[in-house]
């Protein structure tokens, strides 16, 4: 029994699983405004498949990028202490994980309406494409975004059947914020990068551009957020929210530095995770008062 619980506290560590905070939100907003365009809240039963469809595809996406990087990732000091390249799971065990999370994303797609389980295959096609970028281009970070920048329009497709182009501003937005902390994120691994032969706009533009560039990709999320307030006559709730989300990204870059990246964790993981579910909290509550 320990064994066991040791195995799924191992993989839940492989998938970053606390780390799903990031896309989910992004996604039930997504769902919310999609049912007020309809006139009507979701369903409990639409929210729990979304919720399984995004859990299924994220630890899907996860263990194919740690399958694809356990060469890089036992060579890399910063990554050797992940569970592939310690031997504490097998790669079969990850290819096996990864059929059966992919199994869930596309029977959860089957349970909200045949257009999501049409594309899910494509989706998972994204998903796994994004593992294998950095070997040939430094817009890497930006294939990592739309991978969860395509939540919202995933969900709004999974409530109405159908797509509505506002949420292609929506999915930018995402896209946009996930590439920029990305970048931040892949400060850490210049010089790993160079001598494993790896793409990143660190690697490219050095630390320092690649700072300024996060910060510009950052101010342009939101700037497409006003759009899209604007763009579905959102109440006050979602300026608030689009003031404290620019808030926390300017905290966020306030305590990364081109000469001292020894905060990194708290503004990637700590920050990140609270800009998406404040973002969930007042967009939420933008949408649901919109609808009342």
């Amino acid at each position: 029994m320990a064994q066991s619980k040791n195995r799924v506290a191992v993989v839940l560590e492989m998938i970053k699983f606390e780390h799903s905070v990031f896309a989910l939100p992004f996604a039930l907003v997504g769902a919310l405004l999609a049912a007020r365009a309809g006139d009507s809240l979701p369903t409990w039963r639409q929210i729990l498949w979304i919720v399984v469809a995004m859990v299924g595809a994220r630890s899907a996406a996860m263990t194919m990028n740690r399958i694809a990087d356990a060469e890089y990732d036992g060579r890399n000091p910063r990554t050797a202490n992940r569970a592939l390249p310690k031997g504490e799971l097998s790669l079969s065990f990850a290819w096996l994980f990864t059929i059966v999370a992919s199994a869930i994303l596309v029977i959860a797609a089957w349970q909200l309406n045949p257009l999501a389980l049409k594309l899910s295959p494509v989706a998972l096609a994204v998903l796994f494409l994004y593992s294998y970028t950095k070997r040939f281009t430094s817009l890497s970070h930006f294939v990592l975004g739309f991978c969860l920048g395509m939540s919202p329009a995933a969900a709004w497709i999974a409530i109405r059947g159908s797509l509505d182009w506002r949420m292609l501003i929506l999915c930018a937005a995402v896209t946009l914020w996930v590439g920029g902390f990305d970048v931040l994120y892949a400060c850490q691994d210049v010089e790993f990068d160079k001598s494993a032969g790896l793409y990143s706009i660190p690697k490219k533009f050095g630390i320092a551009r690649a700072l300024s560039i996060a910060r510009a990709l950052h101010v342009v999320m939101i700037a497409l957020l006003v759009w899209l307030a604007l763009s579905f006559q959102l109440p006050w709730p979602a300026w608030v929210g689009i003031c404290l989300v620019a808030a926390l990204l300017a905290y966020e870059h306030s305590l990364v530095k081109p000469n001292d990246l020894t905060k990194m964790n708290a503004a990637f993981f700590a920050v990140n995770g609270y800009i998406s579910l404040v973002f969930l909290l007042f967009w939420g509550a933008a949408a649901i008062v919109v609808h009342h």
